[in-house]
């Protein structure tokens, strides 16, 4: 063998757990923000471990601490979430399906996972945080302006309704015995989508959410 080839074996060898560190870091941060979703953040890393199918040592290479943890998950549904409202504002022609099929799509990605960053105790000012909600925010925003300059959303709802109305409903209450009720997610936020349409059928109670509202903690 000669030194290119050995150079090349080398830079296989080297690049392969580079690859498999990032697949076992994608599969841990899917299979905490399944369980977040079903049961809370607070459970234990042997379980998050178990359902990625990885080692806790390897769990905790990644991801030293419960914060950490926490904090990626909801970066990355943050990040792909944000992902789909640009997908929808850029193919669909008609304001109100654009932020119907967002919706959907959101819910999909079982954003009640971002749940944690309602708590008290979690970290709402990392940068990487700062920077993914601040993006999500501009687009929903976005696709909110756009139907709404189209009459066709009501003019009391915020990017927070939304995003309160979508978390809530892919997030069951805790235990295994509501996991049934994710057939019904689809059917309930298209009667939650025809409440948001203009002309209002009724006067809200209070102000609309903005994310600032839901980041107070008092």
């Amino acid at each position: 063998m000669n030194a290119v080839d050995t150079a090349t074996v080398a830079q296989r060898r080297t690049s392969r757990p580079r690859a498999d560190a990032l697949r076992n870091r994608e599969r841990i941060v899917t299979a905490a923000r399944e369980i977040f979703v079903e049961y809370g953040a607070e459970v234990p890393f042997d379980e998050i471990a178990r359902r990625a199918g990885v080692g806790n040592a390897t769990l905790y290479r990644h991801f030293p601490d419960r914060e950490a943890l926490v904090r990626e998950v909801v970066c990355s549904v943050m990040d792909r979430t944000s992902e789909l409202a640009e997908a929808a504002l850029a193919e669909e022609g008609d304001a109100f399906s654009a932020l119907r099929r967002f919706v959907h799509a959101a819910a999909d990605e079982r954003i009640g996972a971002l749940c944690p960053m309602l708590s008290g105790t979690f970290d709402k000012h990392h940068p990487d945080l700062v920077a993914a909600r601040d993006r999500i925010e501009v687009l929903v925003e976005a696709l909110m302006e756009r139907a709404r300059a189209a009459g066709q959303l009501r003019s009391d709802v915020a990017v927070g309704d939304l995003m309160v109305a979508i978390t809530q409903l892919t997030r069951p209450l805790p235990g295994t015995g509501c996991q049934g009720i994710d057939r019904f997610v689809h059917r309930h936020l298209q009667l939650f989508m025809d409440g948001l349409q203009a002309p209002a059928r009724s006067e809200l109670p209070g102000t609309a959410a903005t994310l600032e509202d839901l980041r107070r903690t008092d």
